[in-house]
């Protein structure tokens, strides 16, 4: 097994693929369904560089569109979570009601040939599973399909007792995949993290690549903030297990260089009593999370200085990235 050709790390044609064939084609997270839960209530985000909504309508369906006005193509509402009883467009205030239907275009003029039910909001496809809100814009598969073994693996798990605490967005100038492969594999672990290397017996790590989602264990030792299970779903969502609680990332490319990190924190008990413990779960995940942006920046120089040639994969412990690169890779073919 050997890693990846660099030039599927820097070649902005590549990465123009990936948005259609992998990002545009998947299911992506975009937080707890507790986020809409009234009508009116919206999360506004971006897949690879396509901006997206999910909103909840006056009639209580979950409706998900390209978050595109069809007069101009201006962004409608900023990127996160909101609250709104119809859709304006910021650039010429045409408006559109929940259900992304088109209500009123002021100053428009008259246009025997216009017809404003022929021009609603592009709908793409919303889902829920487990208190989580998914949308895709042309997927290939349903949701529970794109989930794969992350169902089985997450199905004693009380997830949806889970409630959300805290947000973050985190970004670094590398490729997703640099990221990605490092995220699937415990080798760097003892040279990059060094206290989480000695907060787990590292020679039981164990890496299994399932159906569509990569699942890492290992045995924590002492008070250490995880449990010991870290997953990956096809292509880009990460999920880490805590005591009464978890994270999740969406791994979401900004550009062929640019990559930003959107993490979701949940814990089943919210209360006063247990914030502290919560903090340091959050805290500490952060902190490991940013000790891999250095390493992660200088490899996609290499890459893009031409510094580097595939190298061999480990049978023990890359067997993960070796699964991603090669679905990636055939994907892009």
């Amino acid at each position: 097994m050997r890693n990846l050709d660099p030039r599927f790390y820097v070649d902005p044609e590549i990465y123009r693929r990936e948005q259609e064939r992998v990002f545009w084609r998947a299911w992506q997270l975009l937080g707890p369904t507790s986020q809409v839960a009234r009508p009116g209530d919206y999360v506004a985000s971006e897949i690879a560089g396509a901006k997206v909504v999910a909103i909840r309508g006056d009639d209580g369906v979950l409706r998900a569109f390209r978050n595109v006005c069809v007069h101009r193509g201006a962004r409608l509402l900023e990127e996160g979570t909101g609250h709104c009883s119809a859709i304006q467009c910021p650039y010429h205030r045409w408006l559109y009601g929940l259900d992304g239907t088109l209500k009123r275009t002021p100053w428009f003029g008259d246009d025997p040939d216009f017809d404003m039910a022929d021009w609603p909001l592009q709908q793409i496809t919303v889902g829920e599973w487990r208190g989580l809100l998914f949308v895709a814009i042309d997927p290939v598969e349903p949701l529970l399909a794109n989930l794969g073994d992350t169902v089985s693996v997450l199905a004693d798990e009380p997830i949806e007792t889970f409630q959300l605490y805290r947000t973050e967005q985190l970004v670094f100038d590398a490729n997703w995949k640099i990221y990605t492969d490092n995220f699937i594999e415990g080798y760097h672990i003892p040279g990059i993290h060094p206290s989480f290397y000695a907060a787990i017996d590292f020679e039981k790590f164990e890496t299994i690549a399932m159906d569509n989602v990569i699942k890492m264990t290992a045995p924590p030792k002492d008070d250490l903030f995880y449990r010991g299970t870290w997953l990956t779903t096809w292509p880009n969502l990460t999920l880490s297990l805590f005591d009464g609680g978890m994270n999740t990332s969406r791994i979401n490319p900004i550009d062929e260089g640019r990559t930003e990190l959107l993490y979701h924190y949940y814990f089943a008990d919210l209360s006063e009593e247990t914030r502290e413990s919560r903090d340091v779960a959050v805290e500490g995940s952060l902190s490991v999370v940013r000790e891999d942006f250095g390493i992660c920046e200088i490899t996609h120089q290499n890459y893009a200085t031409g510094g580097y040639r595939p190298g061999p994969l480990s049978p023990r412990h890359e067997t993960g990235v070796a699964w991603f690169q090669g679905k990636l890779a055939d994907i892009l073919a």
